[in-house]
C-alpha cells in the first residue's frame, strides 16, 4: 500500500479532511497533512493545540479482512509511530502512556487519535497524529510536554518526520503476513509508562 500525501495550509482537523477524502472524493487511502488545524481533536473530546510548526497529520485507509482489527491498531499505532520518534531523537527514553501518548524523557511529545467510519459498507481506520516538533503546550497537570527542537537542539524538517511515519506505516503493510499481535502487545508493555 502507498500512501498519497494531501497537503493543505489549514484545515479544521486532518481527521476531518481525511473522512471528506474517503466519502466525497472516494479516496482508499492516504496521508493528510496540514501546517495548521484550527479545530484539531485529541481523545475523550478534548481539544489538541496545532501550533504552527509542529505535525499534523492523519492515515487512512480500508480496512480490510485481512488487516488487525481496530483495537489492536490501538497498540500498532504508539509502536509505529515512536520508531520515528527514535529516529529523531536518538539517545532519548521513548515510552507509551495508553490509550494515545508517546512521551519522550518522561514528557508528552505526540498524541494519536483513532477513528473509525463505515462508507460504501467498508470501514475506514483513521489515525490522527500529532506531534510536537519545535513547541509545545504548558501543561500544569498530570505530566509535561515537550518538542522535539527542545530536546535534541535540532530542527527537523516535518518532511522528513511525514515520510519517515509514511514509509514505516508501508512497511507494515509490505510484511503484514508475519504480523503477530502478541509481538507488539509485549513490545509495547515493555515501553508502558510506569
Amino acid at each position: 500500500m502507498k500512501f498519497k500525501i494531501f497537503r493543505f495550509s489549514s484545515v479544521t482537523s486532518t481527521n476531518d479532511v481525511a473522512i471528506s477524502l474517503i466519502e466525497k472524493e472516494k479516496k482508499i487511502s492516504g496521508c493528510v497533512y496540514a501546517e495548521i488545524q484550527t479545530k484539531g481533536r485529541g481523545t475523550y473530546g478534548k481539544n489538541w493545540i496545532s501550533n504552527k510548526g509542529n505535525l499534523f497529520i492523519s492515515i487512512f485507509f480500508h480496512l480490510k479482512k485481512n488487516y488487525p482489527p481496530f483495537d489492536e491498531f490501538s497498540v500498532i499505532n504508539p509502536l509505529i509511530v515512536s520508531e520515528t520518534i527514535k529516529y529523531f531523537c536518538k539517545d532519548k527514553t521513548v515510552s507509551l502512556k495508553f490509550p494515545n501518548d508517546v512521551f519522550l524523557n518522561g514528557k508528552k511529545i505526540c498524541g494519536i487519535l483513532q477513528e473509525t467510519i463505515t462508507f460504501n459498507n467498508k470501514n475506514f481506520l483513521i489515525i490522527g497524529i500529532g506531534m510536537n516538533v519545535v513547541s509545545n503546550p504548558k501543561i500544569v497537570h498530570l505530566y509535561e510536554a515537550t518538542n522535539i527542537l527542545f530536546e535534541t537542539k535540532k530542527k527537523i524538517n516535518i518532511k522528513k518526520i511525514i515520510n519517515s511515519i509514511i514509509i514505516s506505516y508501508e512497511k507494515f503493510f509490505k510484511v503484514l503476513d508475519l504480523y503477530k499481535y502478541e509481538n507488539y502487545k509485549n513490545k509495547a508493555e515493555s515501553m508502558s509508562l510506569k
